[in-house]
């Protein structure tokens, strides 16, 4: 082809792409060559092929692909980097080649599988073939499982996982598929041949044809275990090994290995483990405790069918096991025993050791049912607790085992001992040591001579087990007094047994030595203790320590140890007998003589006697009785007394003396005992007797005879023999309880002798007991308690004496097993001998279902319960009922005081059960190791003090059994993992064995070597080199072969490391004491053989301590290391040479360094600086990236590890600060990464030098006005603001002056986050600061920093009121404060809700507050930033309002009454006129008024009929019926009856939701607003208050209004009629009823808060646009000049406006601008800016510009032509103001000069465009002929002709009726008459009338002629208001008047209308039509009423007559 040479020409790697595919082979053929000529495997030429491996072996082209194959193969088989394309390849592999029909293709697939195996990936490779197993093409799965047959073959099960292959398998041999099925069979030969009988349970399921071929095929295999052929890259040593065995044809290895592999593989662990607590009937726990025993039984059949799963998933199977426990308990029936018995043996057998937890709580319930005789429930129980057994350990449950050994019931007997041999099989020497044997031992002597024979059997069976696991040798001492015969039976049952895995026993000298060495030394117990009755307590070690079990040892002990007879007491007469038999004569007949002389003769003669008398045939009770003869111990002469005291020291010490015979003497020797001459020889006998019969027998006896007579010098004298006595006998067995009663009466003796020698006393027992001893005396009074303390701090360091007497019988009768045993262990056991109190009684069931309450209070109760119950019995038994449980269930309590209560009982438990604590590690031990993973840091503390106090009782070693400790690593929790770790770390090094379960902690090691978390990482390299120290590197090596391989390569790194600081074992306890005298010696361990170590001594002295514990370990380990290397690097550093190198710049300027910085870590080229503990890998990248920028001394000096180099650092980098302002400006973002990691030093002087630098660089930053990146900030403001928290002051205050400084280089705004963020931590210090800078940030910067809105940044920061830490909230209320002082009550919506504590607390606050301001309104904004927390006092407006409503204290408002009784009448009547229309914002100032007022409202008033004609055209509508029916229904809306006011309210919805209706509604908006609002004010301020009232009737009249509202306004066309009053009043009521706190409190009321906003939204938006701006300003104007009224209602009001100002654009040519710029001058009429500024908030100040500026904006220099309705415009400053943003906005030069002056104006104004005329005039008239607004409109005409007053508006009349005409002049006229009369009385500033206040307000100017013209004018007045209403209305005057000009102008209003004019036409016309519609009903008409103005004068008169009189 023409296009070969083309590719011929291209490199290889580009032909291996090729799209031709001939190209392509011919490239594969090129690389197979190269490949096969590369000889260095990391050549870099491997790399360019890395990523085309996988198209050569799934290439298109079947010849290409072939050729591909093999290329592949070479490089996966030379490539040191092949293995990172291990996962890509055999997935092609198996999709692309093992579909191929040649031979030769899959073979090559087959070989690169197993090459990559061989280069270590088998797990990989592994995965890809089993998922090659679910494809659809039969050939794929065929070659899948060839190729896994072929990989076990060679490679054998240890590299290929079996698991996962054997879970498929089933599965196989089900396929269609011949093929698959056959090869199936093979792949299940071949996993046989490895694992043997362990395949059998998975395969079990499939069919039985194809089990039983495999059956056959099986049995044909040879016996012998198949070995590895092919080995790993890491295994060539064993490859090696292997081909010379091959050469040798040795094949010695065979057996050993097969056994190994054999042990290795469980079939359990092949199983899938299967989840059935989900599965269990839902109604188990009803039925299993129904009456019925069907029910009973069908849960329990359910149970035992899902128990029967071979492996089940791990859960929480405490209820169940409960469930069962107590069937098998209480159930009578048998059958339901059984079955609850084989679901017991179920769990077991499937949870294995995770039903260790529950093996406690259910073998003493199996036990017990023993007593059973049905073999059926027998064998049930028997199973069930032999899997039990498995499950846990002999040492857990021998003290249960042991209670039931003395049991009355023989069965009971037989079976334990049964059960005890069978476990036994399981046992080896090392889990069946001494301490654990001794006990069972003594319990199985007493039952071989049992009367029931069964028992007998059952005892030589256990025996028998035993002899056989530990040896012959072993057992012997303790079967020292059994008869040949017996002794032989035991040996013949040994011979017999066979061991579980069929393994021969031990015997003989072989397993002698094991046996001694397996205890660790806290197990092994005193054998050198004297006193033989107590000394099997001891001896059973950890596991035994109650009295039951104390008891059986003892019992069983005695005979053999002390060859003690229990002797009869003899009568007199015998004695006699048997003295006279053995004493001479005389010596006999003198006893009794009066003569003392010949008394002292015959004791003479008596002790020779005795002396020389033959041992075995002393009668010692009947010597001793002789002796005691009268006068026997009253004996009056001390000589013959000393002597006979003597003797019995004599027969005490040379014959059998028995507790019988020393019970007669003893009351004598106590009575001697503080006989001054007669003493030491009663002590001599006390401790010969105690010899004989075993101190603590004796010492018990002494001590209660000598407290039970009053002799002081006696009681003083025992306690001194005592103490000397514990201390020559040891303390073994000594009954510490039994003293301690007698010791307290002691301590409380008058004698002070008494007291002393008590003292003494306790300070002997110190020695032996320690600290648990001081616990029996808390309760003692101080004085003593500190003697008491004193006597122990002598005894401090003092080690016991070794006992000097009682040990030789022991010593004999133990033989050497008292040697083997370690001595020091003594005092370790004291605990044991502590007399321990049984408490499963107290804890009741009532107390566990207290602690298991949902009340947390109960549960505390509970928790307090049982504390009181243990601190109770001081010291207790291991059965502690169902208490673990319980407990357990509080370690995850949600309340965390409960969690720590829980933690202080378990460490009270730890005391006072002390080594019998062991049984409950596993179900209670282990969840304290879960609360290691709680967040907050006190709760985590107080785990670790309890796990402590856990460990010290019951060692580490039931602690590393098991799966448990494993599991808790295996949870992702970084507190939990870095506190196990940290504590293993410490544990390890002082164990010199360790159980191999501590291998299962291995993976979650080295998966914690790579957590997220720095701390876990710190924790897991500290704990590696201890786990070494146990497992070895090789095994620890070998564990990381699971590893992926990046982590496996950091890891075997850590390894090496570790290994180079591994500690050494501990030695045995006689060498620790020696290493306490050579400091060295830990540092020799910490790095064993290593010269560097040596001078580490340096730095690291050992503490002086009983044994290398593991911290010094550590201190020694890695630290030592690290210090050699400082050593060794730092003379280089500090050369004379490089002092010299250190002038010139330290800062680099690289050109756009900075910026390639950013974009690399934008790119992800370089880790983003973002960590929570910064890793190594964040400081080695900025070393690297400093490197360029700096000086190589500094850096060295920056990155060096003593923190000194830092500050010298820091100190350099403050000199050359300034002169390198660029440099460091070009490096900054790295000299602030510096500084982050120096935020994780824990050095202060170190800190103090960087922040000194840090407010340098920033005042220098700011200098150079230098602004930080986002890349910069983000790198450094979150660590920064992680010392904000720092506990020291001086630190605290730098941070904090850094962070000001900030925003002066980077925007207050973008650091806020920042500091939110820095609220979340949970250092409540960092919380408190974080909240304070952005209270700071909120003053100096205002509102607009809050990010991102400040509606949620103040949710936010309120949510810390609720802080548990009280700095923390007050920070959080003072910057809550500080938004306050910034934007006042609008505060209270943006925190959101807050609860009534928290509310409370805030407004608490913010008056506190208040009250240190004064207030200063002038200077108002500065006071601000001075003072962040002190708002002014009148922003106190909100809570007192909230308060006065709901408490109308008669008090408050007479105090109103009787504040405004002084203004004249007028006052008081214009009051009450305008109250109709009146707002109620300011009700609570004057409540009773205002009820007053409404009640008048609603009576019937006199208002006499208008005139049949109407005023205007428009009024003609009224007699039609829908009208008139309309007008009824909305006169029902105003009714003070809630339920007319709903019902007229359904019916207008009805009407509005239906369209084609709504319409009828048109014209009549303004009067149904009007009734609305007035029903809202009603509801305000009278329904509201009125508690008989329910809260729901007025809350559906709310929902009604708001719908009626909701409906109307979304009708534009209806929306639009509503006039600008109506708005006003309208806006007015729904603002209240927003901010009435009242409503809140009703149910739902936030819905209908949220509702009203709705509808606020609506009309806004559905409104005229003009009039409701307009509204809203006249609205804003008045809440303005309410001094009184809520800053929060002006705040809504203004947000309304900002609402209308944001539409503008698209709303500005529906608008009246002039009509707008009249109210905005008028607004500023009233409020000047200089008197805008003066308010408490600057918002209605920016709200006005901002409007203006908008209206400019959109309307540019035009806007000056609508200032046409202004009369005045020099009034206020609105023209100057628009000047000045028109020309600021550049749009004034489009003007015409002329324009400049105010004349200009004038004059363009007059020249205004005819169009313009007539649409101003059309507008006008249109208002006057719509009934709304035909006030309005008269008035906008009349200013339009006094402007214009050549106006022509002819055109525009000459149209209308006759009517219409003289209705207008007549209007004018009016308005005219009004003009002049305002213009005689009423200055214009008062703009009073516009109705927000009542009397509380009037501004001076207007009191003054009100008053003076009240008292003459006052009818006059009255008459004329009331005739302008009537006229007003089309009612007929009297008289005819009208043209004079009326006086009205006292009380007349201003221009802008106010819903109130319109208000009595509304009335009169809702009278009107209610009672033309019930003219209608009646169909009657009566004449037309009429009423004289006088009879109207004097109602109205008599009205106000009344309100004031009330108002008194």
């Amino acid at each position: 082809m023409g296009d070969d040479s083309e590719w011929m020409k291209l490199p290889i790697d580009q032909k291996c792409e090729h799209k031709v595919w001939k190209a392509r082979l011919n490239g594969y053929e090129e690389a197979l060559k190269l490949f096969q000529r590369i000889a260095d495997e990391k050549s870099p030429e491997w790399g360019k092929y890395l990523g085309l491996i996988k198209k050569f072996v799934t290439d298109s082209n079947a010849v290409a692909q072939l050729k591909g194959l093999e290329a592949a193969l070479v490089f996966i088989e030379n490539a040191h980097i092949a293995g990172k394309t291990t996962g890509e390849v055999v997935s092609g592999v198996v999709s692309k080649v093992f579909n191929q029909p040649k031979a030769r293709a899959k073979e090559l697939g087959t070989d690169i599988c197993l090459m990559y195996i061989e280069i270590e990936k088998a797990e990989i490779v592994q995965d890809e073939l089993i998922k090659g197993l679910d494809n659809k093409n039969p050939k794929i799965v065929v070659a899948c499982i060839e190729t896994l047959r072929k990989a076990l073959c060679e490679f054998g099960s240890k590299i290929i996982t079996l698991k996962p292959v054997v879970k498929v398998l089933s599965k196989l041999f089900e396929s269609r598929e011949k093929a698959v099925r056959d090869e199936a069979k093979l792949l299940a030969i071949e996993i046989y041949k490895w694992i043997r009988d362990a395949l059998r349970p998975p395969l079990q399921n499939i069919n039985s044809v194809q089990l039983k071929e495999l059956e056959e095929e099986w049995v044909k295999l040879p016996t012998g275990a198949p070995k590895q052929s092919r080995f790993l890259r890491s295994q060539q040593d064993l490859k090696a090994k292997f081909e010379q065995q091959q050469a040798a044809g040795g094949d010695e290895a065979d057996g050993d290995d097969a056994e190994e592999t054999d042990a290795q593989v469980d079939p359990y662990e092949l199983l899938e483990a299967v989840e059935i607590l989900s599965k269990i009937p839902k109604d188990f726990y009803e039925k299993i405790e129904a009456k019925k025993w069907q029910e009973r039984k069908e849960a329990l059949e359910a149970v035992e069918a899902l128990a029967k799963n071979p492996k089940l998933e791990a859960g929480d199977y405490g209820d169940l096991v409960r469930a069962l426990k107590k069937v098998v308990g209480k159930d009578a029936n048998v059958m339901l025993v059984t079955l609850a018995a084989k679901c017991l043996a179920g769990l077991a057998t499937g949870l294995r050791k995770k039903f260790g937890t529950y093996a406690g709580h259910v073998v003493p319930t199996i036990l017990d049912k023993f007593k059973e005789k049905k073999p059926q429930v027998v064998q049930a129980l028997q199973e069930a607790i032999d899997a039990v057994f498995l499950t846990t350990t002999l040492q857990n449950i021998s003290e249960d085992v042991l209670a039931v050994m003395d049991n009355k019931n023989p069965s009971i007997k037989q079976q334990a001992s049964l059960f005890l041999a069978r476990s036994f099989r399981h046992c080896t020497p090392s889990t069946l040591p001494k301490s654990v044997l001794k006990p069972f031992c003594a319990a199985f002597l007493k039952q071989v001579n049992d009367s029931a024979p069964e028992v007998r059997d059952a005892a030589f069976e256990a025996l028998g087990t035993a002899m056989k696991v530990v040896g012959e040798r072993a057992v012997n001492p303790f079967l020292a007094d059994l008869d040949k015969l017996k002794l032989d039976k035991i040996k013949e049952c040994a011979d017999k047994v066979e061991l579980a895995g069929g393994k021969k026993g031990g015997g003989g000298e072989k397993k002698e030595k094991p046996a001694a060495k397996a205890p660790p030394p806290a197990e092994a117990p005193p054998k050198t203790s004297g006193p033989p009755k107590k000394a099997p307590a001891p001896a059973a070690g950890p596991p035994k320590k109650g009295k039951p079990a104390s008891a059986a040892g003892a019992k069983g002990k005695k005979a053999p140890e002390t060859k003690e007879t229990v002797e009869a007491e003899l009568s007199m007469e015998v004695c006699e007998e048997k003295s006279a038999v053995v004493l001479p004569a005389s010596c006999m007949q003198l006893l009794d003589s009066a003569n003392w002389k010949e008394r002292l003769a015959s004791m003479e003669e008596f002790q020779r006697a005795v002396e020389q008398m033959d041992d075995k045939e002393m009668p010692c009770q009947a010597l001793v009785r002789m002796l005691a003869k009268k006068p026997g111990w009253k004996e009056t002469n001390f000589q013959v007394m000393q002597m006979k005291l003597h003797i019995v020291g004599l027969i005490a010490q040379k014959g059998s003396f028995s507790k019988t015979s020393a019970l007669v003497v003893l009351d004598g020797l106590v009575d001697k005992i503080g006989d001054v001459k007669c003493g030491s020889k009663a002590k001599e006998a006390l401790t010969a007797i105690g010899e004989a019969c075993s101190l603590p027998w004796t010492a018990e006896q002494v001590v209660s005879m000598a407290f039970a007579q009053k002799n002081p010098k006696n009681q003083a004298e025992t306690l001194n023999w005592l103490a000397n006595a514990m201390k020559e006998f040891g303390f073994a067995g000594i009954n510490v309880k039994a003293f301690i009663n007698n010791v307290k009466t002691a301590l409380g003796a008058t004698n002070p002798a008494v007291r002393t020698s008590a003292i003494t006393l306790l300070g002997v027992m110190y020695l032996y007991m320690g600290a648990p001893l001081r616990m029996f005396f808390e309760d003692e009074k101080t004085a003593l308690l500190s003697q008491i303390d004193a006597e122990f701090e002598k005894m401090q360091g003092q080690s016991p004496p070794a006992p000097i007497r009682g040990a030789k019988k022991a010593a004999e009768e133990d033989g050497e097993e008292a040697g083997e045993e370690d001595e020091p262990e003594g005092a370790g056991d004291i605990m044991d001998l502590l007399p321990r109190t049984d408490i499963s009684d107290k804890i009741t069931s009532d107390m566990v279902a207290k602690i298991s309450d949902k009340n947390w209070k109960i549960r505390k109760e509970g928790l307090d319960e049982v504390a009181a119950v243990i601190s109770e019995a001081k010291f207790i038994q291991s059965n502690i009922g169902e208490l673990p449980m319980a407990l357990k269930g509080r370690l995850n309590d949600s309340n965390k005081l409960l969690v720590q209560q829980t933690l202080t009982i378990l460490q009270q438990i730890a005391t006072a059960m002390g080594p019998s604590l062991k049984q409950h590690v596993k179900n209670l031990g282990i969840p304290i190791i879960t609360v290691l993973g709680d967040s907050k840091p006190n709760v985590r503390t107080a785990a670790m003090t309890t796990l402590n106090a856990w460990v010290e009782q019951t060692g580490m070693k039931e602690w590393l059994e098991g799966e448990d400790l494993s599991e808790e690593l295996k949870r992702e929790n970084p507190f939990l993992r870095q506190e196990v770790l940290g504590w293993l770390a410490e544990k390890l090094p002082t164990l010199r064995t360790v159980p191999p379960d501590l291998m299962l902690c291995v993976p979650h090691l080295y998966a914690c070597l790579e957590d997220r978390s720095g701390d876990v990482r710190k924790k897991a390299q500290d704990a590696l080199p201890t786990f070494m120290m146990h497992l070895g590197y090789e095994k620890m090596s070998k564990a990381t072969g699971k590893l992926k391989p990046a982590s496996k390569d950091q890891v075997v790194g850590m390894l090496e490391k570790a290994r180079a600081v591994m500690p050494a074992k501990p030695a045995a306890p006689a060498k620790a004491s020696a290493s306490k005298a050579t400091p060295s010696a830990p540092t020799a361990k910490a790095a064993p053989g290593s010269a560097k170590a040596q001078p580490a001594n340096d730095d690291y002295t050992v503490p002086a301590e009983s044994k290398p514990d593991s911290k010094k370990v550590k201190a020694g380990g890695p630290a030592a290391k690290k210090s050699v290397l400082g050593k060794k690097a730092a003379p280089v550093k500090v050369s004379a040479k490089d002092d010299e190198d250190k002038s010139g710049p330290i800062f680099m300027l690289v050109p756009n360094g900075k910026e390639q910085r950013m974009k690399e870590e934008k790119a992800l080229k370089i880790l983003k600086w973002n960590f929570i503990t910064p890793r190594d890998e964040y400081v080695e990248q900025l070393k690297t990236q400093m490197s360029t920028c700096l000086a190589k001394w500094l850096q060295d000096e920056l990155f060096h590890f003593d923190f000194q180099r830092h500050v010298k650092a820091i100190g350099a980098m403050i000199e050359h600060l300034e002169a390198e302002v660029e440099a460091v400006i070009g490096c900054l973002d790295l000299i602030l990464k510096w500084f982050t990691l120096r935020f994780f030093d824990t050095n202060t002087s170190v800190l103090m030098k960087a922040l000194e630098f840090l407010k340098l660089l920033f005042t220098v930053l700011s200098r150079e006005s230098y602004h930080l990146s986002e890349y910069e900030a983000s790198s450094f403001i979150p660590y920064l603001i992680l010392k904000v928290g720092e506990s020291k002051d001086v630190l605290r205050k730098d941070v904090r002056a850094i962070l000001n400084m900030l925003c002066n280089v980077y925007p207050p705004t973008k650091v806020f986050p920042f500091l939110m963020e820095g609220t979340k931590s949970k250092n409540s210090k960092q919380r408190s600061e974080c909240l304070e800078e952005l209270g700071c940030l909120i003053e100096n910067y205002g509102m607009n920093v809050c990010q991102p809105t400040p509606a949620k940044a103040l949710k936010e920061i309120a949510v810390h009121i609720a802080d548990r830490d009280t700095t923390v909230r007050n920070a959080a209320l003072n910057t809550v404060v500080a938004v306050y002082n910034v934007c006042g009550d609008q505060v209270f919506k943006l925190i959101g809700n807050l609860s009534e504590k928290e509310m409370s607390m805030l407004e608490e606050r913010i008056k506190r507050s208040a009250k240190k301001v004064q207030p200063a309104p002038a200077k108002q904004e500065r006071a601000q930033r001075e003072h962040p927390a002190n708002p002014n006092a009148t922003f106190l407006r909100k809570p007192a309002q909230e308060e006065v409503p709901n408490k109308l204290n008669q008090a408050r408002s007479q105090n109103a009454h009787s504040d405004h009784s002084a203004p004249s009448i007028p006052k008081e009547f214009q009051l009450d006129l305008d109250m109709i229309e009146n707002d109620h914002t300011r009700v609570s100032e004057l409540p009773d008024l205002v009820q007053h007022k409404l009640d008048e409202l609603l009576e019937p008033v006199m208002i006499p009929e208008p005139k049949i004609r109407s005023v205007s055209p428009h009024f003609d509508d009224l007699h039609n019926s829908t009208a008139s029916t309309i007008n009824f229904v909305i006169s029902q809306v105003a009714s003070g009856d809630i339920n007319t006011s709903i019902q007229a309210l359904a019916q207008i919805d009805e009407v509005l939701r239906q369209e084609d209706k709504a319409e009828a509604m048109s014209g009549h908006i303004d009067q149904f607003l009007i009734a609305t609002f007035m029903q809202l004010r009603l509801i305000y301020n009278t329904h509201m208050a009125d508690d008989k009232l329910d809260k729901k009737d007025i809350f559906k009249l709310y929902s009604c209004i708001i719908g009626n509202m909701l409906s109307l306004f979304s009708m534009e066309s209806l929306a639009r009629e509503a006039s600008m009053g109506v708005l006003k009043d309208l806006m007015h009521g729904l603002i209240t009823l927003m901010l009435d706190s009242r409503v809140e409190d009703i149910e739902d009321g936030q819905q209908l808060i949220r509702s009203v906003n709705l509808l606020v939204v609506r009309v806004l938006e559905r409104s005229d646009q003009t009039n409701i701006l307009s509204a809203l300003l006249v609205l804003l104007q008045d809440s303005l000049i309410t001094s009184a009224g809520s800053p929060m209602f002006s705040e809504l009001v203004m947000k309304c406006l900002w609402r209308m100002i944001r539409f503008l654009p698209e709303t500005i040519n529906s608008i009246n601008l002039d009509r707008i710029l009249l109210d905005v001058h008028n607004f500023m009429k009233v409020f000047p800016k200089e008197k805008l500024k003066q308010l408490k908030s600057d918002v209605p100040h920016r709200t006005l510009k901002t409007l203006l500026h908008t209206l400019c904006k959109l309307t540019g220099a035009k806007i000056l032509d609508h200032l046409s309705m202004i009369e005045n415009r020099n009034e206020s400053e609105l023209e100057a103001h628009l000047r000045r943003v028109v020309k600021h906005s550049g749009n004034l030069s489009g003007l015409k000069s002329d324009r400049s002056t105010e004349k200009g104006v004038l004059r363009t104004d007059e020249k205004m465009s005819k169009a313009k005329v007539s649409d101003i005039l059309s507008e006008i008239f249109k208002k006057i002929g719509s009934k709304e607004n035909t006030k309005e409109g008269l008035t906008e005409l009349y200013e339009y002709k006094q402007k214009y007053s050549d106006a022509d508006l002819e055109p525009f009349l000459k149209n209308t009726s006759q009517f219409f005409q003289s209705y207008v002049e007549r209007g004018l006229r009016m308005i005219e008459s009004e003009r002049e009369g305002k213009g005689r009385i009423q200055p214009p500033t008062v703009i009073a009338q516009h109705g927000t206040e009542t009397s509380t307000y009037m501004p001076s100017s207007s009191t003054v002629p009100a008053s003076n013209y009240g008292e003459d004018l006052k009818p006059a007045v009255y008459y004329e208001r009331l005739k302008i209403l009537r006229q007003r209305h089309g009612l007929e005057n009297n008289s005819k008047e009208d043209d004079r000009p009326p006086l009205t102008s006292l009380l007349s209003k201003p221009s802008v209308a106010s819903s109130t004019d319109m208000l009595h036409s509304k009335l009169s016309q809702l009278k009107e039509s209610r009672e033309h519609f019930q003219q209608d009903q009646s169909h009657s008409h009566s004449p037309t009423r009429s009423s004289s103005p006088a009879t109207n004068l004097d109602d109205l008169k008599k009205r106000l007559e009344r309100i004031k009189s009330n108002r008194q």
